[in-house]
C-alpha cells in the first residue's frame, strides 16, 4: 500500500478533528460536557423533593371529607373533617402538619357532598385559586354508588376525568403536591352497618343504593350486585394509583383507606355507612402517615 503523501496526511488530520468535535469526543476523556466519559448532554431531569411539611392545605372531593352524618342525620359537619377539620377528636391533616392556629387559616374545604369524579375539576378550579402546598382527593365512591350499577361511572369515563381534574390544578398550580385516598371498601361498610335496624332504615332514604338496596337481601341476584359494585370500586383505585404515579407530585395512599377494616365505633351512628368522627380520625392517620413519609407508599 503506498504512504499517504504530507498533504493528504494534513487534510486527514483535518478530517478526524471535525469528525471528533460533531460526536463529542474528548481525547483526553476527562469527564467534561461532550466527553464520552462525562455527563449527558441533556442530563435527566431530577426527581423533585416532597415537602414532608406543607403549610397550606385544600381538600376536594365528596360527603367522606364534608364529614356527612358523623355529627346529626344527613347533615355536613366540616369541622370533623379528617382533611381540613377544626376538632381535636380528630386531629386532622390540617390540625397535625399546620397546628391549630394556622389550619383555621391556611386551610380550606372545597369538597361537596354527592360530588363525583366529574365534579372534581371545577373543586381544583377553587382549590387552585388558594396556592396551596397540598390538595388532598377523596373522590369516587359516589361514582359507584348509584341507583343500580348499569348507572355506575365507566373505568374510562373515571380515568379521563380524573385526569382533567389534575391537568386543571397543574394550569395554574404546577408544583402543588397531590394527596389521593383510596375509595373505601363499601362492601364492607355494608356487611358492618346491616346489623344495625336503624341504619337500614336511613338506608332506605338513598345511601349507595347499588350496594345498600335491600340490604338483608342474600340471593344470588343481590350478591351479584354487591361483587359488581366492589369491582368497579377496585378498578377505581386502580385509576386513582396510576393516574398519580404519572404526576411528579402526587402521591397515592397505596390502598390504605380501602384496606382499613372500619369498625362499628368508626361508622357513623345515623347512618351505619359514613365514617363517625372517630372514622375520621382514622383518616387523618393514613393520610398523616403518607404525607409525611420519606417515600412514596408502593
Amino acid at each position: 500500500m503506498r504512504k499517504p503523501s504530507r498533504r493528504a496526511r494534513a487534510g486527514l488530520a483535518v478530517v478526524v478533528a471535525a469528525v471528533l468535535g460533531v460526536a463529542g469526543c474528548d481525547a483526553a476523556g476527562d469527564g467534561s460536557p461532550g466527553s464520552s466519559n462525562g455527563a449527558s448532554r441533556h442530563p435527566a431531569r431530577p426527581t423533585p423533593s416532597w415537602n414532608r411539611s406543607p403549610d397550606s392545605i385544600a381538600a376536594v372531593g365528596d360527603s367522606i371529607t364534608r364529614g356527612f352524618d358523623a355529627c346529626s342525620v344527613l347533615s355536613d359537619c366540616p369541622e370533623v373533617s379528617w382533611a381540613t377539620g377544626t376538632s381535636t377528636a380528630v386531629d386532622s391533616l390540617a390540625v397535625r402538619l399546620l397546628g391549630q392556629a394556622r389550619a383555621a387559616t391556611h386551610s380550606w374545604n372545597y369538597a361537596v357532598t354527592g360530588a363525583r369524579m366529574a365534579d372534581l375539576a371545577g373543586q381544583m378550579t377553587r382549590a387552585a385559586a388558594r396556592r396551596p402546598q397540598l390538595v388532598t382527593v377523596m373522590a369516587g365512591a359516589n361514582d359507584a354508588c348509584r341507583d343500580a350499577t348499569s348507572q355506575m361511572t365507566p373505568v374510562a369515563d373515571f380515568r379521563a376525568q380524573f385526569e382533567q381534574a389534575l391537568r386543571t390544578l397543574r394550569a395554574s398550580a404546577p408544583k402543588t403536591q397531590v394527596y389521593v385516598a383510596s375509595v373505601p371498601n363499601l362492601k364492607r361498610l355494608w356487611s358492618q352497618g346491616r346489623t344495625n335496624p336503624l341504619g337500614k332504615q336511613i338506608w332506605k332514604l338513598g345511601i349507595c343504593p347499588s350496594m345498600l338496596g335491600d340490604a338483608d337481601a342474600l340471593d344470588a341476584a343481590a350478591n351479584l350486585r354487591r361483587d359488581t359494585v366492589q369491582q368497579r370500586v377496585e378498578a377505581y383505585n386502580r385509576v386513582l394509583k396510576e393516574v398519580c404515579a404519572k404526576d411528579r407530585y402526587c402521591r397515592f395512599d397505596g390502598g390504605a383507606v380501602y384496606a382499613y377494616r372500619f369498625g362499628t365505633d368508626q361508622l357513623s351512628h345515623w347512618d351505619w355507612f359514613h365514617p363517625s368522627t372517630d372514622g375520621q380520625a382514622r383518616l387523618a392517620e393514613i393520610a398523616y402517615r403518607t404525607v409525611t413519609a420519606e417515600a412514596p407508599v408502593t
